[in-house]
């Protein structure tokens, strides 16, 4: 420190003063960006501050001199980070463990943050066997936000006849280790079987029921035996989750091309569909008339992993993207992106930039043009918008910035220079 700045600290020491940059309101400022922000209603120009990690302030015109760093977001669009209901990042060095400790699940930070997603669900990767491996390994490593929904096999996603065992479906002991992590394991998963019994499902709506945490399915292989309407309006409770909602053989529309009601009757007894993309689980020939017909997703999981991010699905802005060339708004899409999942795996904390909440936030921009999207046979819908990700901060720091906009320029005179 030189011998000039030394005194002018200690002389505003003695005067019972800051330093300017103590004296900073606020740690970043993101200024006259489009803020949307669907839990509290707010969809217009407006500024956010951030001071220790948490959303401190969002309104019109707020005071520059009170911020330490300024972001100039005009021109973009400003959102809670996202919340991906349906990840895969139970990642690990097995190559014949699939998605629990796997070579096909993705290490979190990586795929994350550059497409404004601060929280990821982990969707049955993870068993109530192998979930402290789990949690060492990933969840406590990661700077994303890493939550799970448990697997109703005790060893979790491993694939093939692991998947059918219904001995290994234990929901006492599934719930129980629910218990032992509130918050962080949010519901129960089951996917992938393919015998003709209800066991699967009927367990995890049990080990749901005792920990009061919803249930996601991927409902395997479809058949006479496990009717998917019967799911949906008698298996499942209100707040459990299908995921896959466009995949190709959901016996979605009629011979008409119509959405069949009894979609629409399991909607109003409260069970909610998730896209889950993935690789293999959505069709345009599916989800264009369904969209149309206003039967949309409530939440807008990913289902990432190694095949789906090089596939059709890519990430969330572009699972985001093509639900805004599907027809719906920006603010719709959004609100499936962030607060409605919070509220579904009841993290009511995330998904939103209430004055108080932690600050994880999205940056975006929506640029016009000529675009192509794909499902998961790459077939393609064309488009005229796509979101990009301009910049994440999780927790009020800033953890991807794809043009610079939180950088100072490198010839740009330093503080310590002045």
């Amino acid at each position: 420190m030189r011998w000039g700045v030394l005194i002018t600290v200690v002389l505003l020491g003695a005067l019972g003063l800051r330093p300017l940059e103590a004296q900073s309101e606020y740690e970043v400022l993101l200024k006259g960006g489009h803020v949307i922000d669907p839990r509290n209603g707010i969809d217009g120009v407006m500024d956010v501050a951030i001071a220790s990690g948490k959303i401190a302030r969002v309104a019109s015109d707020i005071a520059v001199a009170g911020a330490r760093q300024i972001v100039d977001a005009r021109g973009l669009h400003v959102t809670p980070g996202a919340v991906d209901l349906h990840g895969h990042v139970f990642y690990g060095t097995d190559p014949d463990a699939y998605l629990s400790d796997g070579i096909s699940s993705v290490p979190p930070d990586g795929f994350t943050f550059r497409a404004g997603v601060t929280t990821v669900v982990d969707a049955g990767g993870a068993g109530w066997r192998n979930f402290p491996q789990f949690k060492r390994q990933v969840i406590d490593r990661s700077a994303t936000r890493v939550l799970c929904f448990l697997n109703i096999v005790g060893h979790g996603m491993k694939g093939g006849a692991a998947e059918q065992d219904l001995a290994d479906m234990n929901p006492r002991l599934t719930a129980q280790r629910v218990r032992q992590f509130p918050g962080v394991i949010v519901g129960i998963k089951t996917a992938h079987y393919r015998g003709p019994e209800w066991d699967a499902v009927d367990r995890a709506v049990e080990a749901g029921r005792l920990a009061d945490v919803p249930v996601m399915v991927d409902f395997g292989t479809f058949g006479p035996d496990r009717p998917f309407e019967e799911l949906v309006l008698e298996r499942l409770r209100p707040g459990d989750i299908y995921t896959h909602q466009y995949r190709r053989d959901v016996p979605m529309l009629d011979a008409n091309g119509k959405v069949r009601e009894y979609l629409f009757q399991a909607r109003k007894r409260g069970v909610l569909f998730d896209v889950g993309h993935g690789s293999g689980s959505f069709s345009f020939f599916q989800a264009v008339p369904a969209v149309a017909q206003g039967f949309v997703p409530d939440s807008l999981g990913t289902d990432l992993h190694t095949s789906s991010m090089a596939g059709g699905m890519k990430d969330m802005t572009n699972l985001m993207s093509k639900f805004l060339n599907l027809g719906m708004s920006l603010p719709d899409v959004v609100l499936r992106a962030t607060w409605n999942s919070a509220q579904i795996i009841k993290r009511t904390d995330l998904g939103h930039l209430s004055e108080g909440a932690v600050a994880d936030v999205a940056v975006f921009r929506l640029v016009k043009g000529e675009f192509g999207f794909l499902d998961d046979r790459l077939t393609r819908l064309k488009g005229d918008r796509r979101l990009e990700c301009e910049l994440t901060l999780r927790e009020g720091r800033v953890v991807w910035d794809l043009n610079g906009l939180a950088g100072r320029d490198w010839d740009a005179p330093s503080e310590g220079s002045r």
